[in-house]
């Protein structure tokens, strides 16, 4: 029981810190990036990267400790919650790359100024992970209602 209750824990801290990590990253993106922030940015990304492996290492222990398997495997709804989780993940690829391009070049220069384009296109998809993962709690508490089981 303790333990259950402390994996729990231990997913909801990784989603808040999930949640954390994408908005500094939205707060700190500008088009003029100085050493300092830069690295700021490496940092949080990288953190964002150890959250999403907290969140599937205490995913996958929470569907085998609390209610079992068959319950999460055959409810769509953590179907889609996976499929929002994944769908971050994967958008969370392009920043990642343009961060360490950008955080290598402003290590030679002092400071980086992406592309205008390349720059809005990283803001605009962390601001749509940011919308996605708003839905992953959601979807979580319809699923632990049993909403969507037949």
């Amino acid at each position: 029981m303790t333990a259950a209750a402390l994996l729990a824990a231990a997913h909801y801290l990784g989603a808040m810190l999930l949640f954390g990590c994408l908005l500094a990253e939205h707060m700190l993106l500008a088009p003029q990036l100085p050493l300092e922030r830069m690295r700021r940015l490496a940092r949080i990304d990288a953190l964002f990267g150890l959250a999403s492996g907290i969140q599937i290492a205490t995913g996958v222990g929470r569907m085998f400790m609390e209610k079992g398997e068959a319950f999460y495997l055959h409810n769509p709804l953590f179907h889609a919650k996976l499929t929002v989780f994944v769908l971050i993940g994967l958008l969370s690829i392009y920043p990642t790359v343009r961060i360490l391009r950008w955080h290598r070049a402003a290590r030679e220069a002092g400071q980086v100024a992406p592309a205008a384009a390349e720059y809005r296109r990283v803001l605009m998809i962390v601001r749509l992970e940011l919308v996605l993962i708003l839905l992953l709690p959601v979807l979580a508490s319809l699923m632990a209602r049993g909403v969507g089981m037949r």
